[in-house]
């Protein structure tokens, strides 16, 4: 036709094809986009955790330095006072009292990555010792969670029997099988552990102990001390009630010490009152609870608790237990100092 251009069918089929080929690209630049976005995010997540654990790892460290920090020493002073069912320090160990001792108990704060770190951290003998406490202890301890004396008892055995090793000898009686049998007969398909706890969570495995009490004990329990006694300056309330021998007006008198921050040695003569000495203690010993919190320029916050064992083997300390989250940092003891701004 001369009035005009015609389009060939071939030339139509090119451009049709090159249509496809543009959209196809496009959807294809589309998804890439989106992959690499949500690539950003992944990675941003993951910076951001990485970045918490290292902050909440500087505050395990700077605890540990904090109460493992060396003091000077007199051998011509001698040894501090302290309980009468304490150890004597050794001559050539004993403090200048010129020279303060290293903190057992406190919090901190300090700005790093952008971020305020505020840490807290007291002895973890603040809590009783599942595997080491006396059974007067623990009994005195469920009964004043509102069990009744003889219920609390009987928890007391079964936490007993949970610990206790099996026997050795080939000939075992059938009194020597009382607590295996009792979980066959509660329908459990395991047996008692025969050694001590592993981790406080075991409570809930152990027979005829309810669930609810079982969680209103835990933030008062620990396994880590390896110890009978426990550290009432830092203890809470729930645990200084179950020492043997206190009383009411000991509590109190304990509680507006620890409220004026009265030293050591005044609250060593309020014990002194204590017919049991060997449950209590004013020293920190070498395990202790820190709790981190951490707030970003950015608005986010993160948390972490941890129990850390200081002074063994080569290195300062160790991750006992660790778990993240808000949800994760005890109601008991002295909380973390506030975050600064």
């Amino acid at each position: 036709m001369r009035g005009g251009a015609s389009l060939h069918p071939s030339r139509g089929f090119i451009l049709v094809a090159v249509l496809w080929i543009l959209a196809a690209l496009a959807t294809l630049a589309t998804i890439f986009s989106i992959y690499l976005a949500n690539t950003a995010v992944s990675l941003s997540v993951n910076d951001s955790d990485i970045q918490t654990e290292a902050l909440v790892y500087a505050g395990l460290e700077m605890t540990a330095y904090q109460v493992s920090s060396p003091t000077a020493t007199s051998p011509g002073m001698p040894p501090a006072p302290g309980l009468p069912n304490a150890p004597a320090a050794a001559p050539q160990a004993r403090r200048n009292p010129d020279v303060p001792p290293p903190p057992v108990r406190g919090d901190f704060s300090f700005r790093l990555g952008r971020a305020n770190v505020a840490v807290s951290f007291v002895p973890e003998t603040a809590r009783i010792d599942i595997n080491a406490a006396s059974p007067q202890l623990l009994a005195n301890f469920f009964t004043g969670l509102g069990v009744p004396r003889q219920q609390a008892e009987l928890y007391v055995q079964r936490i007993a029997g949970w610990i206790a090793p099996p026997k050795a000898t080939q000939t075992v009686l059938a009194s020597d099988n009382a607590e295996e049998a009792l979980y066959r007969a509660a329908g459990r398909t395991y047996s008692p552990r025969g050694a001590p706890f592993a981790h406080i969570d075991e409570l809930s495995l152990v027979v005829d102990l309810p669930p609810a009490i079982v969680e209103r004990a835990k933030p008062f329990l620990t396994i880590y001390t390896g110890k009978a006694q426990i550290d009432v300056i830092d203890a809470a309330p729930e645990v200084v009630a179950a020492i043997p021998g206190v009383t009411p007006n000991l509590i109190q008198s304990l509680a507006e010490a620890r409220r004026t921050g009265a030293d050591e040695m005044s609250v060593a003569r309020l014990l002194g009152v204590l017919p049991l000495q060997g449950v209590v203690t004013i020293e920190g010993g070498d395990t202790y609870r820190v709790q981190v919190r951490i707030r970003y320029d950015n608005g986010r916050q993160a948390a972490a608790e941890a129990v850390i064992r200081t002074g063994s083997g080569d290195k300062a300390y160790n991750v006992l237990w660790w778990r993240d989250g808000f949800e994760a940092l005890s109601n008991t003891g002295p909380q973390p100092a506030p975050l600064p701004r």
